[in-house]
């Protein structure tokens, strides 16, 4: 009876799963075969392998590296710190929060504050540097997708601390250990599976970016998900920009098999 009560609560999940999850991956697939006049050919694959799109791939991979990286060194020190404060709950709230917020209203938000007479270049102005050109560059495309994703990399490294057992680190410390040698030989692998999941929550979003390289980085960032969007509501290259999103979907399993969590033998 268990057996078959817990199968028809698996139904409306199974049936959420085809729609939404499988359905999709398998019509961009068969989009991929057709050319933008609509014939089946194997064209669109070969043309991914040339120098244009290698780039572009090259890139993606490069920024979602750049801004996991930036968001890992400064996630793990915060998460830290919120675990030894008094209200960790509420500033963890708090950080959260932002998250809650449209991205597109955030972008615009960033517009006003990098432009040219923004809040940025006003504070660079009276400190005496003058004003830059802060907006539609490298610099301001990857410190907005930091803080857009910073919350999502604090949250799961928040987790992996807080369930920390407190007492191994008293042992290490009993043992002589020095602080470094405590995180590097007792924190950090425990709670590497927090970091983990928070590079693939940030990792993977962020090889697929478009809004934020139009509004923020002007274009002069192009990512797999720019190029997506150029291919499908532009050029109207229907089976380009499924082809781009099937290698797009096979790198996303790929990292999220790469940095899944693994079983560890009992000693």
């Amino acid at each position: 009876m268990r057996t078959n009560s817990r199968n028809l609560y698996l139904i409306p999940y199974v049936i959420w799963i085809l729609l939404f999850v499988v359905t999709p991956i398998l019509l961009v697939v068969y989009y991929s075969f057709f050319d933008i006049e609509g014939q089946f050919t194997f064209d669109n694959y070969k043309k991914f392998f040339t120098p244009v799109y290698l780039k572009m791939t090259f890139s993606s991979f490069w920024y979602a590296f750049l801004i996991t990286f930036f968001s890992f060194i400064i996630a793990y020190p915060t998460a830290y710190l919120l675990t030894k404060t008094k209200h960790k709950q509420l500033w963890l709230l708090l950080i959260i929060l932002p998250s809650w917020i449209n991205l597109l209203l955030k972008a615009y938000a960033f517009i006003g504050i990098f432009g040219t007479y923004g809040a940025a270049n006003s504070f660079l102005e009276v400190m005496g540097v003058g004003s830059k050109q802060l907006l539609f560059t490298d610099f301001s495309f990857i410190f907005v997708s930091v803080y857009i994703f910073l919350p999502f990399m604090i949250l799961p490294i928040f987790n992996a601390l807080d369930e920390l057992n407190p007492s191994l680190i008293d042992a290490s410390n009993d043992l002589g250990a020095s602080p470094w040698t405590t995180f590097t030989r007792v924190i950090f692998p425990l709670t590497l599976d927090g970091v983990k999941s928070g590079c693939q929550v940030v990792f993977i979003p962020a090889l697929s970016l478009f809004m934020l390289t139009r509004l923020i980085a002007g274009n002069r960032v192009i990512t797999l998900g720019t190029a997506i969007e150029q291919h499908f509501l532009v050029t109207q290259d229907w089976g380009m920009g499924s082809t781009i999103a099937v290698f797009l979907i096979i790198a996303m399993v790929l990292i999220m098999v790469l940095t899944g969590r693994r079983k560890r033998g009992i000693l």
